[in-house]
């Protein structure tokens, strides 16, 4: 019994890393990535809503370096429902080659999604970010505002890639409410 135990975990724990480390099809990964540039605050202008940012605003993610060379993951939100601020800490690893944007990024201990930058403009101002599939879409700027050039732009490659943009939710980023 203990013996198949074991397999059952190795087989998830597999199935999670296997699957963790991928990008959607039809995504390229911006290349070359710069990483040091990509570091500092983001302001979430679109996210395809999941489990963990549901009822999120002001959403912002803080990139930094970590001692260990992978990058400090800070993301802040307010939640609406609860009427209080929340942030989770993580952390994010490059999958390959650090010239290309395609990273892991876990807030739960050994599991880790994919987080793919598959658009860059400015001089790193805007980024279009995808997760392991077409569930999972984040539009984000150094700024809370986003120019519509930009913004139709990142909405034709997530059509593109396949995403139903119809399923993004636009982020207010209230003064009032700023931390």
């Amino acid at each position: 019994m203990k013996r198949i135990f074991v397999y059952l975990i190795s087989a998830i724990v597999l199935s999670c890393l296997g699957s963790c480390q991928s990008i959607p099809k039809g995504a390229t990964a911006v290349s070359p990535f710069d990483a040091d540039r990509y570091l500092g605050t983001w302001y979430e202008i679109a996210r395809i809503d999941f489990t963990f940012e549901k009822n999120l605003d002001n959403t912002t993610a803080n990139y930094s370096k970590r001692p260990d060379g992978k990058i400090a993951v800070l993301n802040k939100g307010f939640n609406l429902k609860k009427n209080k601020w929340t942030d989770a800490k993580g952390k994010a690893k490059f999958r390959g080659d650090k010239n290309i944007a395609e990273l892991a990024v876990s807030f739960f201990g050994p599991f880790y999604g994919g987080y793919n930058v598959v658009a860059l403009e400015g001089d790193y101002e805007y980024a279009l970010v995808t997760g392991k599939n077409v569930d999972y879409l984040w539009i984000l700027a150094r700024k809370p505002t986003i120019p519509n050039t930009v913004k139709e732009q990142f909405l034709a490659k997530a059509k593109t890639i396949g995403y139903d943009i119809s399923r993004l939710n636009w982020i207010s980023h209230d003064k009032k409410k700023s931390n």
